[in-house]
């Protein structure tokens, strides 16, 4: 079993790894209300400020931009009562109705949503409060994907059972709360002349009013989060089973991978935020998705207090965005997705080619320490939020 690597304030996991993100954990490791050592998953790549990848501890302080601008973001997963002997041999009429249903893309929601008015779900409880358009972007984009990695995706377990798997957010209204407590932190250490090595290290200390106003709106959308999922596999399953004529839930999985909470460790309350990274506390299920065209696995927590019980969120990016699309090509993307039924358009979707990603089994190999595999998943569909 692979040994975590301690390189100063920093624990990882990871066996793959830019040196830079090492360098950016370090910076956010030295702040002074972190809790040493830092926690850097197997995952863990270069992100806005703090590494994605980290289990940032802190005492009397929260880094909003830490949690990033897609606050709550996650997975959730269904297992089915279905095979792939219930399944279309051609299950490009399934993709199509998830697209119609499930809309995708930036920006985009439902036109009109009967029935469900995500503020009577999730009531918000704020102290800044939500304007008449943050609340409209809020009904309209509840039960929408988003885009980048976003996905949904229909796949087969070991045993050929058929699973749902579904990785969204808060939406537009995640990212305006959090952009505008990330500008407020920005503005409180220009106002006591604190200097950072980053400034998307701004923090807000506990008992400031800022503070409390970013915890309740990062508390909320955190819920809105989970909803959004909830109601997105909700949708997805109703196609599914149209599409097949039968089929029920077996079991679901549902997990944030970027937020924060209050949790106890090593004798005190500290703050946990998982900047791309799941809870993995003893016996706690999560959801760890590959790349497109890869494996997911669903897990069981093993509870390590080196990592503050937690785990990697993926299988973490090993290009960026704009390298993938400057040294790989549309025809290996359409080659890695053979037989599955996806988006066909390799070029909106070349920068979520799988070779961008790190290898997902070294991933899982790396963290054998930190989670226990229960299942693992391949999929045979794959609706992307380009």
């Amino acid at each position: 079993m692979a040994m975590p690597t301690l390189h100063d304030d920093v624990l990882s996991w990871a066996s793959d790894i830019d040196p830079a993100a090492i360098e950016q954990a370090q910076r956010t490791a030295a702040l002074p209300f972190v809790v040493k050592p830092l926690a850097l998953m197997a995952d863990a790549h270069v992100g806005f400020g703090s590494t994605v990848g980290s289990v940032i501890a802190t005492e009397g302080a929260i880094i909003p931009s830490a949690v990033g601008v897609d606050i709550g973001c996650g997975m959730v997963a269904v297992e089915t009562s279905l095979t792939s002997f219930d399944l279309p041999e051609n299950l490009e009429a399934l993709h199509t109705r998830i697209a119609e249903t499930v809309p995708a893309g930036v920006g985009q929601g439902h036109e009109t949503r009967v029935g469900v008015d995500v503020l009577q779900v999730v009531p918000y409880d704020g102290i800044t409060g939500l304007t008449d358009k943050q609340k409209e972007t809020s009904r309209k984009q509840f039960g929408s994907l988003g885009s980048g990695n976003h996905f949904v995706e229909v796949c087969l377990d070991e045993r050929d059972v058929v699973w749902v798997v579904l990785h969204s957010g808060s939406r537009g209204i995640g990212n305006q709360l959090a952009t505008a407590h990330i500008e407020e932190a920005k503005g409180l250490m220009r106002q006591w002349f604190i200097d950072l090595p980053d400034v998307d290290l701004a923090y807000l200390p506990e008992g400031a009013p800022e503070f409390d106003a970013y915890v309740k709106d990062m508390l909320w959308a955190q819920r809105y989060a989970w909803e959004n999922r909830a109601l997105m596999m909700d949708t997805v399953l109703d196609d599914l089973f149209a599409v097949v004529g039968s089929g029920r839930e077996l079991d679901r999985v549902n997990c944030h991978h970027n937020f924060t909470r209050l949790e106890a460790h090593r004798g005190r309350n500290l703050w946990i935020t998982r900047k791309g990274a799941i809870c993995a506390r003893e016996g706690t299920r999560g959801v760890i998705p590959g790349s497109m065209g890869t494996r997911s696995y669903i897990v069981a927590g093993k509870g390590s207090k080196a990592s503050f019980e937690s785990s990697s969120h993926g299988a973490g990016r090993r290009l960026s965005r704009m390298q993938a699309r400057r040294l790989l090509t549309s025809e290996s993307l359409v080659d890695a997705m053979k037989g599955k039924a996806w988006n066909n358009d390799p070029t909106a979707l070349l920068d979520e080619h799988p070779e961008a990603y790190k290898d997902i089994d070294q991933v899982m190999a790396d963290q054998a320490d930190l989670v226990t595999i229960e299942h693992t998943l391949s999929q045979v569909l794959n609706y992307k939020g380009a």
